[in-house]
């Protein structure tokens, strides 16, 4: 086993471009699940109509897109993700607790069983996806996108530092945004419509205006983890934003603290570098032929094992997460 490289891959991807875009989503849950309340388990199609709005809007002709600057697919994805949010949000937001989380994870799976349909093909490329539209983006890199750039034992690729460049920069943003938004009265109201949605409504509170609301911010937020992640790959796939992509950013939001503007940031690093570590780890005893020949072809599904007891372990022993407070996640879901 050498422990040294799958350290090194562990620390590279903890801040790495994917680490971003799953910290991005994990943002917009914070304001679904940590301030408001939601139980949102459908965040992976926000992320969806992110990336499909950006790729779309600037892919070439030749494959099936507009061929429009940067700026503008970057506004059709914000745009398609607030449609999405009413959408879902204007009949599901009546509802509460489990029955919402069903609502939501039925439209993230809709949502990307129409994109992989060879119906609509020529628009959004089926099961091989859009690729071919962050041309524009890397053009503007500070750094040469072919070039390897070294700090000691870690590198990474100048196209890598450019997205965890801008990527960690949003971050930022969003960490700002709900830092003051939420010390805001907007903030107190939705916080005591996710304790007790009845005394909001009592004292003349619009709970479902609020709550819309919420869905809509932390919506976005998902849609620019996928528009970083499609950027960073170049392309657009349906099955990058399965269930699965929504319940690794949930797990970064409860290990972390949720409704702690710093926790989805701090607790999707530690979580990614833990989920790292154990790709890492698999990856190099499959090399060694140290697995069982029971579980060596399903090797590849182990870090997923982990996520899900990893999971479970949360919930159970710390539903706080490391910063939150148990009272944060003590919920109204009459």
């Amino acid at each position: 086993m050498n422990w040294t490289s799958i350290l090194i891959a562990t620390v590279s991807a903890s801040i790495g471009p994917l680490a971003v875009a799953n910290i991005l989503a994990a943002q917009g849950l914070n304001i679904h699940y940590g301030y408001a309340g939601l139980f949102n388990f459908g965040q992976a199609g926000f992320m969806a109509v992110g990336a499909y709005g950006v790729a779309i809007t600037c892919a070439s002709s030749e494959a099936g897109g507009y061929g429009a600057p940067l700026w503008a697919g970057v506004c059709v994805a914000i745009l398609a993700a607030v449609v999405l949010a009413l959408l879902m949000g204007l009949p599901a937001l009546r509802l509460r607790g489990d029955y919402l989380a069903i609502v939501t994870i039925a439209t993230s799976e809709i949502i990307r069983l129409m994109l992989r349909s060879e119906a609509i093909s020529d628009f959004a490329g089926g099961n091989s996806g859009v690729n071919g539209f962050a041309n524009d983006f890397f053009a503007a890199s500070w750094f040469t996108n072919g070039k390897r750039f070294e700090w000691g034992p870690f590198s990474y690729l100048g196209k890598d530092l450019w997205v965890m460049l801008i990527g960690w920069i949003v971050v930022a943003v969003f960490a700002l945004v709900t830092f003051f938004l939420m010390r805001s009265p907007w903030g107190r109201v939705l916080r005591s419509v996710r304790e007790n949605e009845d005394a909001a409504r009592s004292l003349g509170k619009n709970a479902q205006a609020f709550k819309l609301q919420a869905l809509v911010l932390g919506g976005v937020m998902g849609a620019g983890g996928g528009i970083m992640l499609a950027l960073f790959q170049n392309l657009a796939v349906p099955d990058d934003y399965v269930t699965r992509t929504t319940f690794i950013a949930y797990a970064a939001v409860i290990l972390g603290g949720a409704a702690r503007v710093g926790g989805p940031v701090i607790g999707g690093v530690i979580w990614y570098t833990a989920f790292q570590f154990m790709l890492s780890l698999t990856d190099e005893a499959k090399r060694n032929d140290l697995l069982p020949e029971s579980l060596a072809p399903n090797a590849a599904l182990l870090p997923f094992v982990f996520l899900g007891i990893a999971l479970m372990c949360l919930v159970i022993f710390r539903p706080q997460g490391i910063f939150g407070d148990r009272k944060e996640v003590e919920l109204d879901a009459r």
